[in-house]
């Protein structure tokens, strides 16, 4: 009991002062507080699922609210199984650049948290971190979880929710894995140099490129696009849980980021917090100026998806960029997102909740500001147009590869059991139709009461 209390001190000491070196502790206790420390920060990333509920059902209409509701909840445990069985050998299994090749169902790795050396095993990938396996699964399943969730905004309203947990599934067993691979599993690109530190491209654009397939396969809403080419607003009908979502998402990212070190470093660690909270701010502030210019007022909903696009940015950079350079990217992103949305609606690719802008967008810019802005290499810092061409050629690479993927499998999907609700369930709402409930029962949503435009 001692020892455990003894412990807990050491890690709170640690994440309290940046002066405790943990390579003067005995190897077994950095192994605990390593492993705290990742197992705190997954369980933030945890958390994040119910910000991207909020905001999602949220910003849609209160006739879809149960649906996109149920989406986000059981995406968890769709990558949960998919992640666990197949995604995590072919990510981080022993294999060759292309695709890992060993250690389905977690197999073939002694787990005992008494031997360090036993955590590598067949996942020779992961063997800089000295967090056990199991620790080691958790924190990347989270990760793999929120690239599934990244699709359900995008492709809300409209979707059969049968189609959505399948192709949850592929995405994360597969798609999302093999990209994953590529970059932090000792593929290809790792050995390329490419540098993604916690996920602008190997989760949100690989999420984004996901939906963006299935919002061309899917089609737009009903009524969102008029014969006259006029884009018709389809009002968010909670904002409160719109912005509630927004602040539990911005707190889950100081898990997101700082939890990538993998080990409680409290250098990198609060170097990475603050990166990431900067950024996050100036992408606020930016997609607020920018929306009261361009659009009148300061949409509150651009403001939400100004600070996510921030975050998003920073993700892939956020361990290798000054707080200077974190502002100025979390600037470039609150600007991109509102130009992306305004860019989607013109071109009739019908996002409801501005996925696509936040995690597409602004993912590929987050991953090229690596090249761009690293102290170490990046060409704003004198190190030449070479980083910045590795990082454009994973951009170019894992967009291509997760596009083609998702496209063939929405269209499987869509040739078999169908990926659309019919027109009459899509009109009255995918609650009734597809749950059979309603998520505001007794209460009449005047607005939703008005005809709908066909």
């Amino acid at each position: 009991m001692r020892r455990k209390l003894t412990t807990g001190l050491l890690f709170l000491l640690t994440m309290a002062t940046p002066g405790v070196a943990l390579a003067q502790v005995d190897p077994e206790t950095k192994v605990i507080v390593d492993t705290l420390w990742v197992m705190v920060t997954a369980f933030l990333v945890f958390f994040m699922n119910a910000g991207f509920a909020l905001v999602e059902s949220g910003l849609c209409r209160a006739k879809n609210a149960v649906n996109i509701l149920a989406k986000n909840f059981i995406v968890f445990a769709a990558s949960s199984i998919a992640f666990w069985a197949v995604g995590f050998a072919l990510m981080f299994g022993n294999g060759n650049s292309i695709v890992g090749l060993s250690g389905w169902f977690l197999g073939g790795a002694d787990n005992s948290p008494a031997m360090a050396d036993a955590y590598q095993g067949v996942f020779a990938a992961l063997n800089w971190t000295g967090v056990p396996l199991y620790a080691k699964f958790f924190f990347q399943l989270v990760f793999a979880g929120t690239a599934a969730t990244i699709v359900s905004g995008a492709v809300a309203e409209r979707i059969k929710f049968s189609s959505f947990i399948l192709f949850s599934f592929i995405l994360v067993a597969v798609i999302y894995s093999l990209g994953g691979h590529w970059a932090w599993g000792g593929g290809w690109l790792a050995g390329m140099g490419f540098a993604d530190f916690a996920g602008s491209t190997v989760v949100h654009s690989v999420g984004g490129w996901a939906a963006l397939a299935g919002v061309i396969f899917l089609g737009a809403r009903t009524g969102k696009y008029l014969p006259n080419g006029t884009v018709r607003p389809i009002p968010a009908h909670n904002m409160t849980s719109a912005t509630l979502g927004g602040l539990i998402l911005w707190l889950g990212w100081f898990g997101f980021n700082p939890g990538s070190t993998m080990a409680a470093d409290p250098g990198a660690i609060a170097l990475i917090a603050l990166n990431t909270n900067m950024a996050a701010a100036a992408g606020c502030l930016a997609a607020t100026a920018t929306a009261w210019v361009m659009l009148g007022k300061p949409d509150l909903s651009m403001i939400i998806n100004g600070t996510l696009a921030g975050l998003v940015a920073i993700t892939a950079p956020c361990n290798a960029v000054t707080v200077g350079s974190s502002v100025i990217i979390g600037l470039v992103a609150g600007v991109l997102v509102v130009y992306a949305v305004l860019f989607f609606d013109k071109v009739k690719i019908d996002d409801p909740v501005g996925a696509l802008s936040v995690h597409l967008v602004n993912g590929m810019f987050g991953t090229l500001a690596v090249g761009l802005f690293a102290t170490d290499g990046g060409l704003f810092f004198g190190g030449g147009f070479g980083k910045t061409m590795t990082q454009a050629i994973g951009i170019v690479a894992v967009g291509a590869m997760t596009f083609s993927l998702s496209s063939i499998a929405w269209l499987l999907l869509k040739a078999t059991i169908g990926i659309r609700v019919s027109k009459e369930e899509e009109l009255e709402g995918l609650d009734t139709g597809e749950h059979g409930m309603e998520a505001y029962a007794g209460f009449v949503q005047a607005q939703e009461m008005r005809a709908e435009v066909i």
